[in-house]
C-alpha cells in the first residue's frame, strides 16, 4: 500500500515549485501500520507557510483514495534538511521543460 500512497502524493503539487511533492523530494517515507498511514515529509524551508496546507491536503487526498485507513498522520521532519539534490531525475526533467535551471 505504501507504493500506492506515494502515487497519490504525486498528485499534490508544491505551491511555489511547479512539480509534485514526491519528485521534489519532500516525502521522506511512507509506512502503513495497523491501518494508520504515517507520512514523513520535509519542507523546502523550515518556516514554510504551506506546512498546514500540505498536512491537510495530504490527509484529505490519501483518505479519499484509501477510505479504509483509520488515520493519516503527517510528520514533518527536518533532518536531513531538504536540498535541491533531493529532486528526482523525473522532477529535474519536469523543471527543465518549464524553463527552470536545476
Amino acid at each position: 500500500m505504501e507504493r500506492e500512497i506515494l502515487e497519490v502524493l504525486k498528485e499534490i503539487k508544491d505551491p511555489e515549485i511547479p512539480i509534485d511533492i514526491v519528485n521534489l523530494g519532500l516525502i521522506y517515507g511512507v509506512r502503513v501500520v495497523e491501518g494508520v498511514a504515517h507520512i514523513e515529509m520535509t519542507l523546502t524551508v523550515q518556516g514554510c507557510p504551506a506546512k498546514q496546507f500540505f498536512a491537510e491536503h495530504i490527509k484529505s487526498k490519501v483518505k479519499e483514495k484509501f477510505p479504509d485507513l483509520k488515520e493519516v498522520v503527517v510528520e514533518f521532519v527536518f533532518e536531513p534538511p531538504w536540498t535541491k539534490e533531493k529532486i528526482s531525475p523525473e522532477g529535474r526533467e519536469q523543471l527543465r521543460r518549464l524553463g527552470w535551471e536545476v
